[in-house]
């Protein structure tokens, strides 16, 4: 069962004129962070029109520089998309972070980490 839920990726829309664009969101803290054992997280997206990549990235540091972070998921969408999903993964992570790389149309409506 989720102890929090909290929108890591608030909307972002392009701007509609094929530039490529990337934003990079806030951190938030992780399983690894509250020192919890199963470090078990769920994330939900939700686009519309979207052509470009969402990476979900973590890390290990406690205090982290642009070099710490990893990608632990990555959606990609070559077509405009409109889609919900939701995924997991495990990993005792201190901070998560959601990234828009590659984009070049549509929005992200939210993406959602649940742990």
């Amino acid at each position: 069962m989720s102890l929090y839920s909290e929108t890591i990726l608030t909307t972002q829309t392009h701007p509609g004129d094929s530039t490529v664009e990337s934003v990079t969101g806030s951190n938030f803290k992780g399983d690894g962070y509250y020192g919890r054992s199963d470090g078990f997280h769920t994330v939900q997206y939700a686009v519309t029109g979207f052509i470009g990549d969402i990476v979900i990235q973590a890390t290990l540091a406690i205090e982290p520089t642009e070099e710490d972070w990893f990608p632990v998921l990555n959606y990609s969408f070559v077509v405009p998309t409109d889609l919900s999903g939701v995924d997991n993964f495990i990993g005792n992570y201190v901070w998560i972070r959601a990234k828009i790389e590659t984009w070049t149309d549509g929005s992200v409506n939210s993406v959602i980490l649940n742990h």
